[in-house]
Formats: C-alpha cells, sequence, structure tokens
C-alpha cells in the first residue's frame, strides 16, 4: 500500500476474483500480477532479441545474396567484353587487309585484287556497278604488279597473277562520262578470261545484244550459257541477224567490246551474273588474233541512261552523204516497199507478175518494188535469165514512167551451176577450204541453191569483179539499187578461210557491205557496224503469225537500242508460214510467199508498221476483197502521211548526229521511270508520239501506260494525263491506239 500512488489509494480495492478455480482476494491478484508482469516481460525482451538479432542478420544475407549476385553479372560481362574486343581485333584486322588490297586506282573505282571484286562509285560515292573480275582464276593466287617492261605508257595500271593472266587498267574522264578499260590477257594455254557483273541491281535491267532466241525484252530476263557473240537464226541459234557489242543498263552503266575480243556471251539468273568471256573455237574464232585469248572492254557510267547511250553510240552518219543519198533516204520513208511475191520455184516468176503487181500497188501509193534472186537463171550469175525476162528493160522503163524504183536482190553466193563459179575458181576470187592451200572453194548452202561457193571479200580482186557486174545491170535495165541478202555469219562454210584473216564471220558482212555502198544499197539482211544511209537493217523474215507479229516489233526496238535507227521490218503478214518449229537456219529452205492471212491478223499487223521506218509489203490490201481492210488501209494511209512521216524526217537528224533511233522504246523517253523500263509492246516515233499496238488475236483492249507530260488521244481526240496506267482501254478492231505529246502548259 505503501507503494500506491495517491492515485491508486484513493481507488477501492480490487473485488474477490476466481482464478484457475481459485478465488484470489485483490492483493493476491495484485502479487501474482506482478509476477506475471515480469515473467511476461522477460519473455518480450527475449523474442525482441531475438528478432531484432534476425533483422540485423536479414540485412547481412541481402547484402550476401547481393554480392553473389553481382559477381555473377560481373563475370558475364567480362567475358562478353572479352568475346567483344577478340571480335573488333579481328574485324579490325580484316577491315584493315581488305582496305590495303582494295585500291581507288582511278577516280570512283575500287578494286580488290586478292579476292578480284571490282566496285564503280557514282558521283554520290554509291556503288553503282559490281562485279567478280578473273572469274576462272585460281582464288588463293597473290597478285603483284607488272614488270616495268610490261606497262604501258599510256598510264593505265598493270596487274600480272604470275604466269596465269595480266589484267591492265585503265580510266578516261569525260566530265559528266567516267570510262575505264580493262583488258585482260591469259598467260598460259587453257585458261578463259571471264568477268561477271550484277545482273540485277536496284530494279536496273540490262538491254543489248539485239534479239536472242528467246526473245526476251531485257537480257536480264534471259538464261542461257556461254555462246559466241556472232550473227545467226534466232530460231536456232542464241542471236539474230544483226548483233553489236553493246550493252547498256538502266541505273547508267553501258559496256562496249573490242571487235578483235573473240567474245562469248552467259547470263545466269539464278547466281544474278551478266559474264563476258574471251574464248576462241572451231568456227566463230577460229582465226586466233592473239596467241591466247584475250578479253579487251570498255565500261562508263553516268547518272542519266539516255545521255549515255548517246554517248556510247554516238556517230556522225552525213559523213559523205549525197544529195542522191538523203533523197533516197526520204524517199524510204515516205514511200512503201513493195517485194514481189515469190514462189519455192523461180518458174513463177516473170515479168506478167511484175507488172500486174504494180498496177495493184499504185492504190497504195509508190515506192521501192523489189525482185527477189529469181531475176536471175543461177544464183550468182548476174546477169538477167532472159528466157523469163525478154523484154525485162522495157518493163522497168514502164515501172519507172509510173514512178517506183526498182530494186534487185543481190547476194555474194554463187551456185555451181553458175558459169561465173568456173570463172571465180579460176581467178581464186572465192572463200577456200580450210588447210587445202587456196585450191579448194568452200561450198555452203543458201536458199535456192543447196550448193555455192562465197566470194572472198579479202581478196582485192573480188569487189572490182563483182562492182562491174553491177554497174552493168544499172547500165543496162536502169536499177536503181540492191537488195544484199548476205544471210548471216552461220552462212559462211563451216571451214572457211580467206585471203586475209577474218576478226569474226560478222567482219565479212560488215567489208562486203561497206565495199557495195556505191553501188547503192536498199537495204541488207544482217550486220555489226551501222549501214551508212540511206541504207536499212532488215529485221529476221517473221512467221505468219501472232508470234510473228510480236516478235517484229521486239526486233525493231532492239536494233534500235544497240544503235541502228534505220530498220526494215519485214512483209505485213510476215514472210513465210510454218506451223512446225525449225530445227534449220531459215535460209536453208527456199520459202515461199504465205497464203493470205487472217484478215485480223494483217490489219493489225498494217497498223504496226503504219508507225515504223518504213514499210513493206507482200500481200496488198486489195487481195481480201474485204470493205473493212480496204478502209482500215486507207485511213492508216492517210495517219502515216499526216502524223507519222513529219515525226520521222524531224527525227532524223538526231539519228543521224547521236544514234538514237527513230521509233524508240519508252524508257528513251524517260530513263528514270521504273514503269517505261518494264513497258515491251509500246514504243514512241521521236519524242511525241506514243502507240500502243494490239499484239494479240481476239482482243479490242489493253493496258496502256503515258509517260510523264498531257497527251492528246488519237481514237477519240481526248487529252490524257501521263506518269499514269490506262486499264482496259478500249481499242477496236479497226483501230490503234496512239497519243500525241502536247504542250506542258495544256489545261484539260
Amino acid at each position: 500500500d505503501r507503494f500506491r500512488s495517491r492515485r491508486r489509494a484513493s481507488i477501492a480495492p480490487l473485488p474477490a476474483l476466481r482464478l484457475n478455480s481459485r478465488e484470489m482476494l485483490a492483493s493476491d491478484f495484485d502479487t501474482h500480477s506482478l509476477a506475471s508482469n515480469q515473467a511476461s516481460i522477460t519473455s518480450v525482451n527475449s523474442l525482441a532479441s531475438l528478432l531484432r538479432e534476425k533483422m540485423q542478420a536479414f540485412p547481412q544475407l541481402i547484402r550476401k545474396k547481393k554480392r553473389e549476385t553481382k559477381d555473377y553479372k560481373i563475370k558475364v560481362f567480362v567475358i562478353m567484353m572479352f568475346f567483344i574486343i577478340i571480335f573488333l581485333i579481328g574485324y579490325a584486322y580484316v577491315a584493315y587487309h581488305h582496305q590495303v588490297l582494295t585500291r581507288s586506282y582511278f577516280q570512283k573505282l575500287k578494286f580488290n585484287s586478292k579476292d578480284r571484286i571490282f566496285r564503280i562509285l557514282s558521283h554520290e560515292d554509291k556503288e553503282v556497278i559490281m562485279g567478280h573480275l578473273g572469274v576462272t582464276l585460281d582464288s588463293d593466287t597473290a597478285p603483284f604488279h607488272c614488270l616495268e617492261n610490261q606497262r604501258r605508257a599510256d598510264g593505265s595500271v598493270c596487274i600480272e597473277w604470275n604466269g596465269i593472266a595480266r589484267l591492265h587498267l585503265n580510266f578516261e574522264d569525260k566530265q559528266v562520262f567516267r570510262c575505264y578499260t580493262l583488258q585482260w590477257q591469259a598467260l598460259r594455254p587453257g585458261l578463259l578470261p571471264t568477268d561477271c557483273y550484277e545482273l540485277k541491281r536496284d530494279n536496273g535491267l540490262w538491254f543489248g545484244g539485239g534479239i536472242t532466241k528467246g526473245q526476251e525484252w531485257s537480257l536480264s530476263y534471259a538464261n542461257f550459257d556461254f555462246k559466241p557473240y556472232a550473227s545467226g537464226d534466232h530460231k536456232v541459234h542464241q542471236f539474230g541477224n544483226a548483233v553489236k557489242r553493246y550493252f547498256i543498263n538502266s541505273i547508267g552503266v553501258a559496256m562496249q567490246v573490242s571487235e578483235r575480243t573473240p567474245l562469248q556471251l552467259g547470263i545466269n539468273r539464278t547466281e544474278n551474273q551478266f559474264c563476258l568471256r574471251a574464248a576462241n573455237d572451231d568456227f566463230t574464232f577460229v582465226n586466233r588474233l592473239t596467241p591466247l585469248p584475250q578479253l579487251d572492254y570498255k565500261i562508263c557510267t553516268t547518272e542519266d541512261m539516255r545521255s549515255l547511250h548517246m554517248l556510247m553510240t554516238q556517230q556522225s552518219l552525213w559523213d559523205g552523204l549525197t544529195e542522191q543519198d538523203i533523197s533516197e533516204l526520204h524517199s524510204l520513208l515516205e514511200e512503201p516497199v513493195w517485194r514481189i511475191p515469190n514462189q519455192e520455184q523461180r518458174d513463177h516468176l516473170n515479168e506478167s507478175v511484175i507488172c500486174d503487181y504494180s498496177e495493184n500497188a499504185i492504190a497504195m501509193g509508190l515506192g521501192h518494188i523489189v525482185i527477189n534472186e529469181f531475176w536471175q537463171e543461177n544464183i550468182g550469175d548476174f546477169t538477167v535469165d532472159r528466157a523469163r525476162f525478154p523484154t525485162l528493160k522495157d518493163t522497168i522503163d514502164v515501172l519507172h514512167r509510173r514512178g517506183f524504183k526498182v530494186v534487185f536482190t543481190i547476194q555474194p553466193f554463187i551456185s555451181t551451176d553458175s558459169p561465173n563459179f568456173k570463172d571465180a575458181v579460176a581467178r581464186k576470187l572465192l572463200i577456200y577450204e580450210r588447210y587445202s592451200e587456196r585450191s579448194i572453194p568452200a561450198l555452203t548452202r543458201y536458199k535456192s541453191s543447196s550448193s555455192a561457193g562465197v566470194l572472198d571479200i579479202t581478196n582485192n580482186a573480188s569487189v572490182p569483179w563483182l562492182l562491174e557486174k553491177l554497174q552493168r545491170l544499172k547500165d543496162e535495165y536502169g536499177v536503181k539499187s540492191f537488195y544484199l541478202d548476205l544471210g548471216t555469219g552461220y552462212n559462211l562454210p563451216h571451214y572457211y578461210q580467206c585471203r586475209q584473216p577474218l576478226d569474226n564471220p560478222d567482219m565479212y558482212a560488215r567489208m562486203l557491205t561497206s565495199s557495195l555502198e556505191s553501188a547503192g544499197l536498199m537495204a541488207v539482211s544482217t550486220a555489226s557496224v551501222v549501214p551508212k544511209p540511206p541504207t536499212f537493217l532488215s529485221t529476221p523474215p517473221a512467221n505468219a503469225t501472232w508470234a510473228g507479229l510480236r516478235e517484229t516489233l521486239a526486233a525493231v526496238l532492239n536494233y534500235g537500242v544497240i544503235g541502228y535507227p534505220f530498220v526494215l521490218a519485214g512483209a505485213i503478214g510476215g514472210d513465210y508460214l510454218l506451223e512446225r518449229p525449225l530445227t534449220k537456219m531459215i535460209s536453208f529452205y527456199s520459202l515461199g510467199q504465205p497464203p493470205l492471212p487472217d484478215a485480223e491478223l494483217f490489219i493489225r499487223w498494217l497498223q504496226l508498221a503504219t508507225f515504223l521506218p518504213a514499210m513493206q509489203f507482200s500481200h496488198l490490201p486489195d487481195e481480201y476483197h474485204s470493205e473493212l481492210v480496204t478502209r482500215v488501209a486507207q485511213e492508216l494511209k492517210e495517219v502515216r502521211q499526216t502524223v507519222v512521216i513529219a515525226l520521222l524526217k524531224k527525227y532524223l537528224s538526231p539519228s543521224m548526229n547521236e544514234g538514237l533511233p527513230l521509233v524508240r522504246p519508252l524508257w528513251m523517253l524517260d530513263p528514270h521511270d521504273p514503269a517505261c523500263l518494264i513497258v515491251s509492246d509500246e514504243f514512241s516515233v521521236g519524242e511525241e508520239l506514243i502507240v500502243a499496238p494490239i499484239l494479240d488475236a481476239g482482243l479490242e483492249e489493253r493496258e496502256v501506260y503515258l509517260p510523264q507530260g498531257v497527251w492528246k488521244d488519237g481514237i477519240d481526240g481526248s487529252l490524257r494525263k501521263g506518269s499514269r496506267w490506262m486499264h482496259g482501254y478500249r481499242v477496236p478492231k479497226d483501230k490503234i491506239a496512239y497519243f500525241r505529246k502536247m504542250p506542258d502548259n495544256t489545261r484539260f
């Protein structure tokens, strides 16, 4: 009680309570409660101590685990950094050695001499072409700079793979254009210098090569193994009747291969490769101009595909032209070519056939009347067959008074049945059999002649002999010009040998065409260089089918791309008719005029020919006795006279000066428009007329693409905005879709 405070003393004692079946007084309860409280305090203190120990140990445990986790992360980080450092060191090592090996030998050109990767950069240092040079070299062969006596004084770089091959690189700066010359020399037998470039890059397409066996619009769509690059029959051989060693890519890269290179071309779409190879063979490049194959070509680049094309094909065709030549050229643009229908046998051709045909042709206009080789008894006679043409001079005089010009077909082949064959053998004017010591003439087969010799153009006596006979024909019969039917390079005898070696078979046609320019040539059947105007290049004979129609357009456009501005398409309606595929060259057959084609095919063919540089007829519209055919022919005649001829003459000068064709693919209008690159069934006349012909049977509508600008529809006269497609454009059977370009400020 004495420990009670005053407050506790003022409180009444606690009542009695029962605790554990025992009654306790207040005093007892207080005593027990105090002991119990003391025990509880001790327990709490113990528990608190335990908790405090645990709490103190817990952070240490956490910190220990954190240290273990942190140690693990540090180890992982160190390992990763180790590998990264190793990778960077390795990459730096490889990059350093690659940089050491890759040199900018010339402006915008990089070449790694170890792996032979060749790159050309644009003005913005963007890679425009990449190639793998020396594909046939051993990959582990190390190159070195050529010895002093192997270097050239023209500034070129010379690199040699010891005893294997030697490469010369040179550069020519033409300001906007940059050209690089590459020349491989094989140094050991069996090595074929081969360079491969990307076939497709940034949607760029390769053009050139003329027409190919598959009739591809672009070389980027072709796929064939290495083939000799020479003129041939594209139905049998890889390339067509006209070639030129020029190839251009839409991204602004062009290649030109030397004529002295035994060029083989290969395209592999699977590996995305466009390859050039130098390789001799037993026919095309049998005359080895160098002891071992040599690949020599030039690459030029610029930002504009059109300008680059003009640079690579630029030539002045005006040189040496007379007023008579220009008048003849205009005549071929303005007036049709009339080819007298030929039959398989020469007896079917006589003066009456010629007179009757000319009378029927007058309704469509005047022009050149071409008489096939059957004006002579045998190929190579170079004299008129008087049994069938007793008064041919009078007949020709009548034709001249009517306004026609008469053209004789001539050939360098001389039939063994011709009297001239014996004379030519005696004078040694013919190509002779290889290894025969110029004693045995080499024979070949051509059209109606199953056995014929070939004039040796490298013999200085051959050309005067032939020119004398042609001049006699002109003097006696008043013949104005000749159609030179050369066949192709593959029409030469297989084991041919000339007095002077030819670079390749196409050199024969080039030399003969040049030698006969003074005699007057209206057209030639094959070429490897542009013939001097007014001579046109003929397209290959076309089958009288819808496929033949499509092939005609492809030939005209592709020959224009490689630099032939004046192209004479085959006869409207086709040159022959064969339902089965050919296994031999068409020139091995003496094929007559095809039967009258289907009226729809003839109309669509006539519509296309109306817009080409020259028109050629064999069948006449009157033969159909159809009001529709006659009306369409007259309407198209008016379109050509009022619209087309004026444009052809307007763009004649640019074609003569710059090598641009009169009839052009759309990409020549706008090379930066991707749609223009892929359109293969439209074309332009100059830069002011777009033509979209129908090329398939039964169609009266098509897709039409117009380049940028404003265009006037030739069918309904409406205005059309360019840079867009027109889907489902209606083209009735008697119409052809064409569009004239209007001034840029034209308003709708």
